[in-house]
């Protein structure tokens, strides 16, 4: 590959994954929104659906997200009473967050959306399985 490919935009893979990215969130944008969720707000909640009561460092962990992104996006989700955060008993310095029951209970209202997910995007469910592990195998690599 010459310089000159090296820089056109149809090279680069950065452009691949946030153009896919951007797309597949495009299509996630008419279920969120039955259920009332940005889909920043949407994966908090698949972290609290799977873990129920976690602290802001290891949210921040999984979702790849600073506190100065995650605080306002869990101030919402809290105004919605869907989570509540309070400092862990036995530690002050954690904060954890947990759902509320009316967090818990919007799991069932959303738990159609990657069935649905699916059949709005053109491609194999294997080929998806496959690129999922290559791409997460790729951020590991970022990460290192």
């Amino acid at each position: 590959m010459t310089n000159d490919d090296a820089l056109k935009l149809e090279n680069q893979l950065c452009f691949s994954i946030y153009a896919a990215s951007r797309a597949i969130t495009k299509i996630y944008r008419p279920f969120l929104d039955k259920i009332g969720l940005t889909y920043p707000q949407y994966l908090v909640m698949l972290v609290l659906w799977e873990n129920n009561i976690i602290t802001l460092k290891d949210l921040g962990n999984k979702l790849y997200l600073d506190s100065g992104t995650l605080t306002p996006l869990l101030k919402r989700l809290e105004h919605m009473e869907l989570i509540k955060r309070e400092r862990s008993t036995d530690d002050e310095r954690l904060l954890c967050v947990s759902l509320t029951q009316k967090g818990q209970a919007m799991k069932e209202k959303a738990s159609d959306i990657p069935e649905c997910i699916l059949g709005c995007i053109n491609a194999e469910l294997g080929m998806l399985v496959n690129l999922k592990k290559e791409v997460d195998e790729l951020l590991l690599n970022i990460k290192e």
